[in-house]
């Protein structure tokens, strides 16, 4: 009787403790908070781009796929000049799409490609963002080819200081650029990583587009 007594309270005694210890246990264990991210997209529709702007907009498509339904996007349309051609939920497929199919449509006017002027936009909507409580990103569409205008194209020598200064509202900033050449991706590569780092500026031709999806979502935090 003694025995069993003992042992009881022995069992008794052992479930007590590691109750107490999965108690302290989840009582310690952190969850990451959710940050809603903005994404303000850079479509080139150029007519040198056309080529592989189905493509581009079905990257475009598969991004927002991924994305929560309480982020937000913004899609800037880059030809000849940039302007917000569609901006709301990454879950508003058939938004999306009919803004892409209504405002990028081949011109043979639009030849140029307002890289500079885009992006300058783009990330005036990220401070604004940012202001919002998102955290805000970065991704360029297209062949990053400067045609058209010189003062609305990117400048490669003063965009690096220009996205340090937006980082200094936004620390957390990140930028992709997909399907461009391999020569131009290196040269944003070269430029622009010093700034943002490896972790937050994500690039792939048109041959790894698959997995720059996964890398993204790291980026900001996923």
């Amino acid at each position: 009787m003694n025995k069993r007594l003992i042992t009881v309270g022995f069992l008794i005694l052992c479930i007590a403790i590691v109750g107490k210890l999965l108690f302290f246990a989840a009582k310690n264990i952190k969850v990451d908070d959710f940050h809603k991210a903005a994404i303000i997209f850079v479509i080139d529709s150029s007519a040198s781009n056309q080529k592989m702007l189905p493509d581009e907009i079905k990257f475009t498509k598969s991004l927002c796929s991924i994305l929560d339904p309480e982020d937000q996007i913004k899609i800037l349309r880059v030809s000849e000049d940039s302007y917000l051609i569609f901006e709301g939920s990454p879950s508003d497929t058939k938004g999306i799409t009919k803004a892409v199919e209504a405002f990028t449509q081949y011109s043979s006017k639009d030849y140029g490609t307002a890289y500079g002027q885009a992006l300058k936009k783009a990330f005036e909507h990220c401070l604004t963002m940012k202001k919002e409580g998102y955290v805000p990103s970065v991704v360029v569409i297209g062949d990053l080819e400067n045609e058209g205008a010189v003062e609305k194209q990117i400048n490669w020598d003063t965009l690096p200081e220009n996205i340090k200064n937006v980082k200094e509202y936004i620390p957390e900033l990140s930028m992709m650029f997909v399907y461009a050449h391999p020569e131009k991706l290196d040269l944003v590569k070269s430029k622009l990583n010093p700034i943002l780092g490896e972790k937050k500026l994500i690039i792939a031709n048109e041959t790894n587009t698959d997995k720059a999806g996964r890398r993204f979502l790291e980026a900001i935090g996923r």
